[in-house]
């Protein structure tokens, strides 16, 4: 299998069809439907969003994420776990706090992770390099029982299943989800409930 991107699943990659994070919502809305034709209505999707951050206000940033999230178009938070803090894996920096939010949406999995990104953006969030420091992480975790493998997204991510500070609070909210043998996998990854 080719080498990967590790942070394909989390950005959009320039010249793949998307733009840049639209802060202002200035080219959102533009697609005027056709006169007398319904724009397709999908049934919502499960989702899974893992939210990180250990810059700054790192608890403020991840509350503030949470309820941002419900403020999405078509999407709806569902169930929230509790804060986890974690030391930084493969990064340096102060300790993480972690947790996933459930969500509810009838948005598409690219979309949802544009969503995402916008809201990372607005945090502040920078990539100078790979596993920098960061003010926000939101992660697409899960999208229903979607495998996608694009440039764009991978999903279920693919590191899902190697991350205490992800599987923890996932199996907090949706334990049929997450195997007992995943976590014991991930058993000795210092993870702290707040």
């Amino acid at each position: 299998m080719p080498e990967c991107d590790p942070d394909a699943h989390s950005r959009v990659r320039p010249g793949a069809g998307a733009a840049e994070p639209d802060p202002e919502g200035e080219r959102q809305g533009l697609q005027v439907p056709l006169a007398g034709v319904a724009p397709h209505l999908k049934s919502p999707v499960v989702a899974y969003v893992g939210l990180g951050a250990n810059l700054g206000d790192a608890q403020g940033s991840i509350l503030a994420a949470m309820s941002s999230l419900g403020r999405l178009r078509q999407t709806t938070v569902t169930s929230l776990s509790s804060l986890y803090r974690t030391a930084p894996m493969d990064s340096s920096g102060p300790d993480y706090i972690n947790a996933v939010a459930e969500v509810s949406t009838g948005l598409t999995a690219p979309d949802l992770l544009r969503e995402l990104q916008r809201l990372e953006w607005a945090a502040g969030r920078e990539r100078p390099y790979r596993n920098a420091p960061r003010t926000l992480d939101l992660d697409l975790l899960l999208y229903g029982d979607a495998r996608i493998e694009s440039s764009l997204l991978t999903l279920p991510h693919p590191r899902l299943h190697e991350r205490a500070f992800v599987l923890v609070p996932l199996s907090e909210i949706a334990p049929t989800r997450v195997g007992v043998q995943a976590l014991e996998a991930v058993a000795g990854q210092g993870i702290e409930r707040m």
